[in-house]
């Protein structure tokens, strides 16, 4: 990175940040052979991403080094891309030809199709950019770079054509600003967060573009000292400029992105009339009684109503939890969930409490954390009052919980899995009509799925908000876990008895007759 670095010089007014901003080195320090970003305008992606080109093509093969191609939706794109790789490999004190403008030649129907290349003599390399989409790669290999995927007319087939070549150890970016919910780019994002396909996926909006330096970038290249009041001032004409646009064009927000996250239809095929609910609720005098009150009643109130469920289960199979905290307000719902043999996640109960003390919510926890076979993983909600409860639950079962404290960001990159569980029927849950209407609670409020302010009133008249589809999301999430599972088995000791059994030379085989 210091050749980076020594390109941009520094200023009398302020020390100049690396040539390529945190977000920049992030991408481009990923390998993954399918990347993916979504970004907002002019945050300077592509640039990044032929700084890293010319590299991949100025190497040798044995260090790595393919071909390029790059694939924009217009002519200017193309050119533009081909000046910034002319630029970094002059940066880099790298032998190039100057820029060859083409036609690709691969057959009669592609002689509309422009091209604009970068050589690299000493690898034999070289980098190609096409001002139109051809049919197909056409058995290409190398890297493909598709920019602003979301504005090609076919970007399913042109994917398609790409990922060929991951094959042969091609890699494949795909950068683009958003253009719509259900356009093929968001449905690959969602795609690699559900875990449905292989990839990695980078998001950078406008607003962490800045903190990272975009505005302190800009103000180097226009030769003015930056200023925090400026910036703030600059910040807001950008946002007025692009007005109602602004969701998707700058806050990475696909358009067209509310509603109802679950159709009803996919979450009914999933539940099961055979698992329970389990609910338990105290008054508020519950609390005030002595300690050992307390205790005893929530300890009888599990041996009567959770042991015998836990003792069934199978202790062959890994098993997780997921827990949404409430004292008062909410409920609070632990949701256990054991992996069959099929790889498909099943529910043995769920279980819900309401005003229950913290005490005795950690009693109950842990009695059925205790009792579930081969623990591998939970995650739980810390936010607030549940920061508690998970702490201790996280000293005691240690690196198998995570306390999360739940955010857009956690349910960005989360919900697409949770949906994708009741799509493709991996999931089974209780059949409850509040579970449904929890489930149903999940919406998708400026391109992220989660559940919305505002509580709706279970069967029983208890306030719920969402709280059965958050613990749910959080014990899918706990499946990802990758901790050391902990077991024993009990060896019954020998007795007095057995011990001249025990030292028998021939084990008893000189007893039987043909046993050889």
């Amino acid at each position: 990175m210091s050749q980076i670095a020594a390109v941009i010089p520094s200023t009398t007014d302020y020390s100049a940040p690396p040539v390529l901003l945190p977000y920049q080195q992030e991408w481009i320090a990923d390998k993954s052979q399918l990347k993916i970003v979504e970004k907002s305008r002019r945050t300077g992606l592509t640039w990044a991403e032929a700084a890293d080109n010319v590299l991949i093509a100025a190497a040798e093969k044995a260090a790595g080094g393919q071909n390029v191609y790059y694939i924009g939706y217009n002519q200017d794109m193309g050119i533009e891309y081909i000046e910034a790789c002319a630029m970094w490999a002059k940066a880099f004190n790298y032998a190039a030809c100057e820029m060859e403008e083409g036609i690709w030649g691969e057959g009669e129907e592609d002689k509309h199709i422009k091209t604009f290349t970068i050589r690299f003599p000493d690898s034999g390399h070289r980098i190609v950019a096409l001002s139109s989409r051809p049919a197909n790669l056409r058995g290409k290999q190398g890297v493909v770079v598709i920019d602003e995927a979301a504005f090609h007319e076919q970007l399913g087939e042109l994917l398609k054509a790409a990922l060929a070549l991951l094959i042969w150890g091609g890699m494949v970016r795909v950068i683009s600003t958003h253009n719509g919910e259900g356009n093929d780019f968001n449905e690959l994002i969602q795609e690699i967060r559900a875990g449905k396909r292989a990839g990695s996926v980078h998001r950078i909006d406008f607003r962490s573009a800045v903190d990272q330096g975009l505005y302190q970038r800009v103000c180097l290249r226009l030769g003015r000292a930056w200023d925090a009041e400026e910036e703030s001032k600059w910040i807001g004409s950008v946002y007025k400029f692009y007005g109602t646009a602004a969701d998707e064009e700058l806050d990475v927000i696909p358009s067209q992105g509310s509603g109802t996250y679950l159709p009803r239809g996919i979450v009914e095929r999933c539940m099961r009339t055979d698992i329970p609910v389990l609910r338990w609720g105290c008054d508020n005098k519950f609390a005030t009684l002595p300690d050992h009150i307390r205790q005893a009643e929530a300890r009888d109130w599990c041996k009567e109503n959770l042991e015998p469920l836990l003792i069934k289960l199978d202790s062959k199979r890994a098993h997780y939890l997921g827990e949404d905290f409430a004292r008062s307000g909410d409920l609070t719902v632990m949701f256990p969930l054991a992996e069959l043999q099929s790889l498909r996640y099943r529910a043995p109960f769920v279980l819900e409490l309401k005003n229950v003390p913290f005490k005795e919510q950690e009693l109950i926890l842990f009695y059925i954390l205790d009792r579930l076979p081969r623990l591998a993983g939970v995650k739980m909600d810390a936010r607030g009052n549940g920061q508690y409860l998970a702490e201790v639950t996280v000293q005691k079962y240690g690196e198998r919980v995570e306390a999360i404290m739940l955010s857009e960001s956690w349910y960005r990159d989360e919900m697409p899995r949770f949906k994708s569980f009741f799509e493709d029927g991996t999931i089974e849950v209780p059949q409850d009509a509040d579970h449904m209407d929890d489930y149903r609670a999940v919406k998708m409020t400026k391109g992220i799925a989660k559940v919305p302010e505002g509580r709706t009133e279970g069967k029983d008249g208890n306030m719920r908000h969402g709280d059965a589809a958050v613990a749910l999301a959080l014990a899918i999430s706990a499946t990802r876990i990758e901790a050391g599972e902990y077991a024993c088995h009990r060896i019954t000791p020998a007795t007095t008895k057995d011990l001249p059994r025990l030292i028998k030379q021939t084990a008893g085989f000189g007893r039987t007759k043909g046993a050889w």
